[in-house]
């Protein structure tokens, strides 16, 4: 069981436990008499549980970065936060969608139900939208015809170490969007030359030659998207950093 079942599971049991204590059983205990154990911690637990299952499900969600794919952006040891209602309000646990949101963009951090294991969360950018005619040949991105921009941009001394010491660090832009990739100089693993099916994306890790992603797998459906990645509030890298903490990363927003 997921853990967002677990969670809806124990919000439904300690509100019936609640309610149940309020509307009958407490009417029908002794005036004095203890309150049973299990119904004094569904009382206790109830309101903390309903609180982190309406913030996680409706408003935003942790998550940890557990490998490199998106580099620079993203490392691993981030801790990051996930808006969930940006792209429209959905139901937990069964994912519909219960209000519309705003359409992804081309540039957004997403994170999403991985389509050949939805039980799996990913996250990558999406670099192209439904309708969309992409190419990538020759570590050059390409949507609709146009090459997306690109410039090449010195490695900063945070980032060695990070990032293969014969790659390229480059600026990509799209429609007034501005992120860093990575380019590595080992030969290309896979051409794509593909129009974008109607409810599905194609999304990309920022550190190209180093991603699982649609290049691999195909697109990403509209209903496996769980939310905008936003903000990093955490981060921690023991090897690289005496204290553990990456105090430089925390409090940065996702571009």
């Amino acid at each position: 069981m997921s853990f967002p079942a677990i969670l809806m599971t124990l919000v439904f049991v300690t509100g019936f436990l609640t309610l149940l204590d309020r509307l009958i059983l407490a009417k029908s205990r002794a005036a004095g008499k203890k309150v049973p154990l299990l119904i004094e911690y569904a009382k206790s637990f109830f309101p903390v549980i309903l609180f982190v299952f309406v913030v996680r499900s409706f408003i935003a969600e942790p998550f940890r970065i557990p490998s490199a794919s998106m580099v620079p952006t993203l490392r691993i040891g981030d801790f990051i936060l996930v808006n969930k209602y940006d792209y429209g309000i959905r139901l937990p646990v069964f994912n519909t969608k219960l209000l519309a949101g705003d359409d992804p963009k081309r540039g957004d951090v997403v994170v999403f139900r991985y389509p050949p294991n939805p039980s799996v969360d990913y996250i990558k950018r999406i670099v192209a939208l439904p309708g969309d005619h992409i190419v990538y040949r020759d570590k050059q991105l390409y949507v609709n015809g146009d090459a997306v921009a690109q410039s090449q941009q010195l490695i900063t001394a945070d980032l060695f170490g990070v990032i293969a010491s014969n790659s390229q660090l480059m600026t990509e832009s799209q429609d007034d969007r501005n992120y860093q990739i990575v380019i590595g100089h080992h030969p290309q693993r896979v051409n794509v030359d593909y129009t974008i099916p109607e409810g599905t994306y194609f999304v990309m890790g920022d550190n190209r030659d180093n991603s699982s992603d649609s290049r691999f797998w195909g697109t990403v459906p509209d209903d496996h998207l769980v939310g905008r990645a936003f903000y990093v509030w955490m981060s921690i890298d023991c090897q690289r950093h005496w204290s553990c903490i990456v105090w430089d990363r925390v409090g940065q927003t996702i571009q």
